[in-house]
């Protein structure tokens, strides 16, 4: 059996307001499927690891099979709870405690 290989996103929300971690993965979650579909939505498999509101900061693990599409899902956001709203990949990298070293640096 082959080992799936993920990738682990660092993300920086650029918004007025301050969403709740639910308001925020709706928000991605909506532009994945808007652009794939439900089914190209099941196959990115990203998972919401943190979620700091007060920072707008986020990490989100997804396999490496469909990195671009969820970087490319990600830019199209527009607005989060009916806000404007950007979101900006900070860093990516294969493990967290990597990627925490690329913040810090």
């Amino acid at each position: 059996m082959k080992r799936i290989k993920r990738r682990y996103l660092a993300l920086q929300l650029d918004s007025e307001c301050v969403p709740s971690q639910k308001e925020f993965m709706d928000a991605v979650w909506g532009a994945v499927t808007k652009l794939y579909g439900e089914y190209g939505a099941s196959l990115t498999s990203f998972a919401l690891i943190h979620y700091d509101a007060q920072e707008k900061l986020a990490v989100l693990r997804t396999n490496l099979a469909a990195m671009d599409n969820v970087r490319t899902a990600l830019a199209s956001i527009t607005s989060v709870t009916g806000k404007e709203a950007a979101v900006h990949v900070l860093a990516v990298s294969g493990t967290i405690k990597a990627l925490h070293a690329q913040l810090k640096a």
